[in-house]
């Protein structure tokens, strides 16, 4: 019982960060595959997370896609626009 409702909280909130950061960026007039490969390697890290903890196999695979993929985030942050200045 406790593994479904944290699967139903883990997926809620995880479509709902994923549409407002679409939303922000659409507001923001962002473009590009690029400046997005942040967020997307962290939602992916999300994801195989949330698999490994469902197939019971966090193991050493799943620790070293979550690592690579916090590298390859740290890696894309230089793609992200710079902050505008809000005075």
């Amino acid at each position: 019982m406790n593994r479904i409702v944290l699967s139903i909280v883990f997926i809620t909130t995880f479509l709902v960060s994923i549409f407002f950061f679409f939303k922000r960026r659409k507001k923001a007039g962002v473009t590009g595959i690029k400046s997005a490969l942040t967020s997307i390697c962290f939602f992916l890290i999300a994801i195989v997370n949330f698999t490994a903890y469902w197939l019971n196999s966090l193991g050493i695979v799943s620790w070293l896609l979550t690592f690579s993929l916090i590298l390859l985030g740290a890696y894309f942050t230089k793609y992200l626009p710079p902050p505008s200045k809000v005075n």
